[in-house]
């Protein structure tokens, strides 16, 4: 799916989409299978939960209604509702918080949703290894928040971390905020665990930074939107906390002047852990539905920032090759004000909305 915004929900794995009850009995026969196929409350033919789990945030409602809800707590729930959907031919649609820009996780007729967000526990986090093994259900923000607890971070940033799902972002590869530096969500998942369609469970990966035999499963699993399986689970790689962060605001007259200096601090071989450019319509956009003031500045705003060791000299280069193209720059060393200028980068798509 794949901008950054949104980025947390898989799509229907690798089942059968043959419809509903073409192998194995009517609509009544087969959500019976599921209802026997999982323990007590997680099943639901519920006509008003199946409507709350129908649709995404792409606004696309297929046409029809699916068969029932099936809420996985454990492992053993993901492989129960696949044998029964690949025995009885019908298409599984995974589903994490909802967020989802492509329509991964909307579920039209014939389909059973599979919600995911129940498994939604940190197994481990290691700061020996900078691992964390973690269920699919796991908020974004969460595990970066348990990371930072520990002196350390997920450094994948989707702007809807603090709503989108582990095992959303990895099933779409999300990018982020900080991919500039650190990569999409690919660079960060060492191994996976996933269930086929047949219900097997299979492992991938490994949890080493260093790992160069074999075939990269973990890599080809990474995006497939749920066509190749279920992700049950995953190893991923932390981070060291940045020793310190510069954050930078330019505002711009125009587009092509932000992405002139873009290309400029590229050229002088900055690499900034975020640079993210609004255009003029963004930035009003955002300025009324949040209240800030963003336009009073420029039309175009660009956001850079630098962390790590030299933060602070890759800082002040940026903000002088900046300043020669913007019409102002603003700067700033401390939590307090940066916030609030990612905030607007993060409340972009919403304000359109």
């Amino acid at each position: 799916m794949s901008t950054e915004v949104g980025t947390d929900l898989p799509a229907a794995p690798a089942a059968s989409t043959a419809p509903a009850g073409r192998r194995g009995g009517g609509e009544a026969a087969v959500t019976e299978a599921f209802a026997v196929a999982l323990p007590v409350g997680r099943w639901s033919t519920d006509p008003a939960i199946i409507d709350a789990h129908r649709f995404d945030r792409s606004g696309w409602i297929p046409p029809g209604r699916p068969l029932g809800v099936a809420f996985a707590r454990e492992v053993a729930d993901v492989q129960s509702v696949l044998r029964v959907a690949s025995a009885r031919g019908v298409p599984v649609i995974v589903r994490g918080a909802g967020t989802g820009l492509a329509g991964g996780a909307a579920a039209g007729a014939g389909t059973v949703v599979l919600d995911l967000t129940g498994m939604n526990r940190i197994r481990e986090l290691s700061v020996a290894d900078a691992v964390a093994v973690v269920e699919p259900g796991v908020i974004t923000a969460d595990l970066d928040a348990a990371a930072r607890r520990a002196g350390l971070s997920y450094p994948p940033d989707p702007a809807s971390a603090s709503i989108s799902t582990i095992g959303g972002n990895i099933a779409t590869n999300a990018g982020g905020l900080r991919c500039a530096k650190y990569g999409v969500t690919r660079e960060s998942v060492l191994g996976l665990e996933v269930v086929l369609a047949d219900g097997e469970v299979i492992t991938t990966g490994r949890r080493t930074v260093k790992g160069v035999a074999g075939y990269d499963l973990t890599g080809l699993l990474v995006g497939s939107e749920g066509t190749l399986g279920v992700v049950v689970g995953a190893t991923v790689r932390l981070r060291p906390l940045p020793c310190a962060t510069v954050t930078l605001a330019g505002y711009f007259d125009t587009v092509a002047a932000a992405v002139d200096g873009v290309t400029a601090l590229a050229a002088a071989g900055i690499v900034p852990a975020i640079a993210e450019l609004l255009d003029e319509r963004t930035v009003r956009a955002v300025d009324a539905a949040t209240g800030s003031t963003l336009a009073t500045h420029g039309a175009v705003f660009l956001l850079v920032q630098t962390d790590g060791a030299g933060a602070t000299a890759e800082a002040d280069e940026a903000e002088v090759i900046l300043a020669a193209r913007a019409r102002a720059v603003h700067r700033s060393t401390d939590d307090a004000t940066a916030e609030p200028l990612l905030a607007a980068r993060r409340a972009a798509l919403p304000s359109l909305e």
